[in-house]
């Protein structure tokens, strides 16, 4: 675990402040700047992706190829899927799948696995899971972890942020539509949405069996005023999104 190189993305500046100082030497490669460092004593390569799968996969490909990081761990803000959450909750995601990949067909849209070829004999099922093993240490990482409670000036009233597991949905597009939060939670059956978390999944994929790790707390609920919420909720959500990830670092 703690012996592997740990590479750290996330998407936007705001997610990143909380993590790194970005002190020292940068390395650029391919327009993007790597630092040297350290997540709660753990060793670690830091990038900001920027937004969108091409720029993450891109950031993690580079991670695993020039910087030879074997764990990876993203962290930052997303919107929520399920109506039992809320703005605050932290999810750490375990599965990860790509919602708008896929076939449109007359009926509507058929999400399958990324590369995959169904014609072929392929598997078209998406997802891409963690390991059983990495989960427990994930969880036992944070057992009694408390959040401290939203700040009065997000404006959602008294509420306490909890952290959860499970599937989070990533996509090119921010989800600003109740018909498509609605849509996707009972499709998937998911907690969160986010722009790059599975096209990190996918690449650790391809490069084997290399732990990813996502950390994302809930800045909307990806509703019709999700683009409201978002900006104003940024710093705040980026905040508690990174005092878990500080938990789940030396365990991955």
């Amino acid at each position: 675990m703690s012996n592997r190189l740990l590479g750290v993305i996330s998407a936007l500046p705001e997610e990143f402040a909380h993590l790194s100082d970005q002190s020292g030497v940068a390395h650029r490669i391919g327009g993007l700047a790597f630092w040297r460092g350290a997540i709660a004593g753990r060793e670690a390569v830091f990038v900001e992706s920027g937004a969108g799968k091409v720029n993450a996969g891109v950031a993690t490909s580079l991670l695993l190829d020039r910087f030879d990081c074997r764990a990876l761990m993203m962290c930052g803000v997303a919107g929520g899927l399920d109506p039992a959450l809320g703005v605050g909750d932290v999810v750490v995601g375990v599965s990860h799948a790509q919602h708008d990949y896929g076939v449109h067909k007359e009926d509507g849209f058929l999400t399958i696995q990324p590369g995959s070829r169904p014609s072929r004999g392929d598997d078209p099922t998406p997802g891409y899971f963690e390991a059983e093993p990495l989960v427990i240490r994930l969880r036992e990482a944070v057992h009694g972890l408390a959040l401290a409670p939203l700040p009065q000036s997000v404006g959602v009233g008294e509420r306490q942020p909890a952290i959860h597991f499970g599937t989070i949905l990533t996509g090119d597009s921010f989800v600003n539509s109740d018909a498509l939060r609605e849509r996707l939670h009972l499709e998937f059956a998911a907690q969160a949405v986010e722009m790059e978390g599975g096209a990190v999944a996918q690449v650790a994929r391809r490069w084997g069996d290399i732990p990813f790790v996502n950390v994302r707390c809930l800045s909307d609920l990806a509703s019709a005023r999700s683009h409201l919420d978002f900006r104003a909720f940024l710093p705040v959500a980026s905040r508690y999104a990174s005092q878990v990830a500080h938990r789940l670092a030396p365990v991955i």
